[in-house]
């Protein structure tokens, strides 16, 4: 492929539709399933919120996460993408202030919510799970996040810092990618403080 996607970001509302696009070059388009008779995900990285057997945990309104540091931030929000967990994932997304507009950070009520773009960046996201889903995968991921340097309260994991099942992220992409060559793909997790808790605020993903 010879066009180039760069500045790819995906926030939890206002770039949420950029998901299909990088799903499309990925050929990636399975949506979220059901986690009925999934387990809660053994990780390394500590996850946010206790989980129950069946069910996405926003389901339940639980007591909003706090990820200490960015690589927890990172490594929730990853495991609960390929457990087919939006709403979850949503918890651990913001949109930082910009200009006069405050931060905006994932809640259970507004993940819960049923607005368009809230509904949007579900299905956006839930799109992801193919794409991050080792060939091998139990759907019980064990995911691990290395510490990379933050500045100015933020920070970015490059996707050969993530491992997933033992796995980088950025290889598990690959293989489950169509047409795309080692050295062609450049995705990155960007992590930002907020309140003194963390968030996943961009997804990066260049290609060429």
């Amino acid at each position: 492929m010879s066009e180039s996607y760069r500045n790819r970001t995906v926030r939890w509302i206002a770039g949420a539709a950029v998901v299909a696009a990088v799903v499309g070059v990925t050929g990636c388009s399975k949506e979220a399933d059901s986690d009925e008779g999934k387990k809660p995900a053994a990780n390394s990285s500590t996850a946010a919120g206790s989980e129950q057997k069946g069910e996405d945990p926003a389901d339940s309104q639980p007591s909003k996460p706090r990820q200490a540091t960015a690589e927890e931030a990172v490594a929730t929000w990853v495991t609960a993408v390929i457990k087919g967990q939006p709403k979850q994932a949503c918890l651990v997304m913001a949109e930082p202030a910009s200009g006069s507009s405050s931060a905006q950070v994932g809640t259970p009520a507004r993940c819960n919510g049923n607005t368009p773009e809230v509904r949007k960046m579900r299905e956006n996201v839930g799109k992801l799970r193919t794409s991050f889903t080792p060939k091998q995968s139990t759907g019980d991921p064990k995911v691990d996040v290395a510490e990379v340097p933050a500045t100015g309260g933020k920070t970015v994991v490059p996707a050969d810092k993530v491992t997933v099942d033992g796995q980088t992220l950025e290889k598990v992409i690959l293989s489950n990618s169509t047409g795309i060559k080692a050295g062609q793909l450049d995705v990155k997790v960007e992590a930002t403080e907020i309140k003194d808790a963390w968030y996943v605020t961009n997804l990066d993903f260049n290609l060429g």
